[in-house]
């Protein structure tokens, strides 16, 4: 593939995956869907269509909608430790998809399979070890996310995370975690990455299928309003404070892991997964990330109180995935109207260094 960029937004990046801008919109559970994903695509970033909340049948649609929608390159975003990953991969291939990211590092069988189809293959990663271990699998490249990004995350700063693993891997390197204007991309790019990748800032977008009312609460969120909690499933899990966030820290466990079973269920029902297959995820993810399995259990909470709030709009009984620039975002722009913002904003920021033309 050969990027569409030039002058200074022209990185591996775009030449890497064909997109236009050094921005990828994330695979956001529940949000990254074919509308937001299509609109970021047409918009010269980078779209992520998430897909552990989908079920093989539903994915396959999915991506032909987006394929409809849009002909710029995109990406499907894949939980690794899948029992069904495998078929999941196969869909991208037969699908013709360009770009797969994984929310934790893939197997490196998993790499080869892609990467044999000529698809491009971009793991996320929260530490610099696991970026050099997927950049020696195959990779082509990797994002790391640092602790002010949304959703599961670490206890590293970007700006410490970052440089670390630029200086590790010899891949492009794309950050993440407290982007979401012109000045985080040039600042990205100063630091040696060939990109950002953006979530809560294109989840608040007008492209967005998260119902409005919970737009709002994002948008009249301060910094101090969003939090990093382990009761949602176990892992630290960066959030909106709420008043089910507060209720679910002062719950006992036995209600937790009850509320964790009927939600097990639910999800089962949602991805179409088994019960076979659920007990196989958690046991990858029991041995990956060394959790007791009441641990994995309550990981169960996490797709369903997400939906409750993202896709139902009822920010009552659900929790509400943020990273901290939630907090400095006060507008709902269109994919296209934020990507020229951000690239214009780069330009300005540019200029304005000492030494600047």
């Amino acid at each position: 593939m050969s990027g569409e960029g030039s002058g200074p937004f022209a990185t591996p990046l775009t030449e890497l995956t064909g997109v236009r801008y050094p921005i990828v919109q994330t695979g956001m559970g529940w949000v990254a869907g074919p509308r937001l994903v299509s609109a970021s695509a047409n918009a010269g970033a980078l779209g992520v269509l998430a897909s552990a909340t989908m079920s093989v049948e539903r994915l396959r649609s999915a991506v032909r909608e987006v394929k409809s929608r849009t002909d710029a390159p995109f990406g499907v975003n894949l939980r690794a430790d899948a029992a069904d990953a495998g078929e999941r991969v196969r869909v991208i291939v037969e699908e013709g998809v360009p770009v797969a990211s994984f929310a934790l590092a893939p197997s490196k069988d998993l790499i080869a399979r892609l990467k044999d189809a000529g698809v491009v293959v971009i793991p996320s990663v929260g530490a610099r070890r696991h970026a050099e271990k997927v950049a020696a699998w195959g990779a082509d490249a990797v994002m790391v996310q640092g602790g002010e990004g949304g959703g599961h995350t670490g206890d590293v700063a970007t700006t410490v995370l970052l440089p670390q693993v630029v200086d590790a891997v010899g891949i492009p390197v794309i950050a993440a975690g407290g982007f979401h204007d012109g000045r985080g991309l040039v600042a990205a790019l100063a630091y040696g990455a060939a990109g950002i990748g953006m979530g809560t800032r294109f989840l608040l977008t007008s492209d967005s299928t998260v119902p409005d009312a919970v737009k709002a609460r994002y948008l009249a969120a301060g910094v101090k309003d969003v939090t990093v909690t382990t009761r949602v499933d176990g892992l630290p899990h960066r959030m909106l404070r709420t008043e089910m966030v507060d209720s679910l820290e002062h719950s006992g466990r036995a209600a937790a892991l009850l509320r964790s079973v009927r939600h097990a269920a639910a999800f089962r029902e949602e991805s179409g997964a088994s019960w076979l297959q659920l007990v196989r995820d958690g046991l990858a993810m029991k041995h990956g990330k060394e959790l007791t399995w009441s641990q994995v259990l309550l990981a169960a909470n996490t797709p369903m109180l997400l939906k409750a709030s993202l896709v139902e709009g009822r920010t009552d009984i659900g929790v509400m995935a943020s990273g901290q620039v939630a907090g400095l975002i006060d507008d709902l722009p269109s994919c296209a109207e934020l990507v020229d913002r951000v690239l214009e904003e780069a330009r300005t920021a540019l200029k304005s260094l000492p030494g600047a033309d």
